[in-house]
């Protein structure tokens, strides 16, 4: 007899149902795998990351992804001749290329600030500060300047927020580093904080994420005093992995803005945590939008 798969209207009328063999129905057989809708891993880790400074008391804040040198740089005392400044690792806007200060008062203090030190105890830069080179446009190089405009609208503690957002990089693409990615955020402000809070509060985001064994190692920023980064161990390869930068806001940053009391901040790459997360060593991954990568990546919950 004839095998078939199928009893057809066909095969009934005609009765050559009769003459052919029914396959038995095998009901281990291997189907069509459904692959359901779902969010990008970076999207879903992001909305963790939210969830776990909300839960910390935390507001989220945000800001314009098209900054002036002033706010991305001047405001947080970078030096006018420093590195991050140049074309090679900041992009920069070609039309409009400049905006105006409006805030005159404020400009003008961290003119003197950079000059000479103004009232914060510093003798600052040195030099002639340009307000051309502050009104020049860029793609904000970290979300630090988000944090510095919100205080400058918000003097009195306590203050306690944080921002997920992207940021920009003149790098060149690697294994390792992107033109735009995606940066971690925040500060606390209030009376009497210290470098020891801001170390508890982020060794307690670190365990929320499962990264149990951390550290902090000196290091420097221009915009912080004391600074140091954050370290985390990595089983997997036998290695402390760093993570972001960290410190307290120097009088430098907050007195042109009229902040009284100390300041804690922070930053850092939100897609190296993912990575950690995801176990993979190539950043380049995330944003390729490999189909099959993305339908067998474990969600993040």
């Amino acid at each position: 007899k004839i095998a078939v798969t199928q009893l057809t209207p066909e095969l009934i009328r005609s009765g050559e149902w009769r003459r052919v063999e029914l396959k038995p129905y095998d009901v281990k057989a291997d189907v069509e795998p459904l692959y359901p809708g779902r969010l990008h891993p970076l999207t879903e880790f992001i909305k963790e990351v939210r969830e776990i400074f909300t839960e910390m008391g935390f507001t989220e804040i945000k800001g314009p992804i098209i900054e002036s040198c002033f706010w991305n740089f001047d405001a947080l005392f970078t030096p006018q001749d420093h590195p991050a400044r140049e074309m090679q690792d900041t992009f920069y806007l070609s039309n409009p290329s400049s905006i105006e200060l409006n805030d005159r008062e404020l400009v003008e203090r961290v003119k003197k600030t950079h000059e000479d030190g103004w009232e914060t105890g510093s003798t600052g830069w040195g030099g002639k500060w340009s307000e051309d080179a502050a009104k020049k446009l860029v793609l904000r190089t970290h979300t630090t300047c988000v944090s510095v405009r919100y205080l400058a609208e918000h003097k009195d503690p306590p203050v306690k927020v944080f921002s997920v957002d992207r940021v920009f990089r003149n790098e060149r693409i690697s294994f390792k580093s992107l033109a735009e990615f995606h940066q971690i955020e925040g500060i606390i402000m209030d009376e009497g904080v210290t470098l020891r809070d801001l170390k508890g509060v982020l060794t307690q985001f670190y365990k929320k994420l499962g990264l149990e064994k951390v550290q902090f190692w000196p290091s420097y920023f221009p915009y912080t005093e004391p600074s140091m980064n954050s370290v985390v161990y990595v089983p997997q390869a036998g290695r402390w992995l760093e993570l972001c930068g960290m410190g307290i806001f120097r009088p430098e940053v907050t007195k042109p803005l009229g902040i009284e009391h100390p300041v804690l901040a922070w930053g850092g790459g939100l897609e190296r945590l993912l990575m950690l997360r995801l176990g993979i060593t190539d950043i380049r991954i995330l944003y390729q939008n490999d189909l099959g990568w993305l339908r067998r990546v474990k969600t993040c919950l």
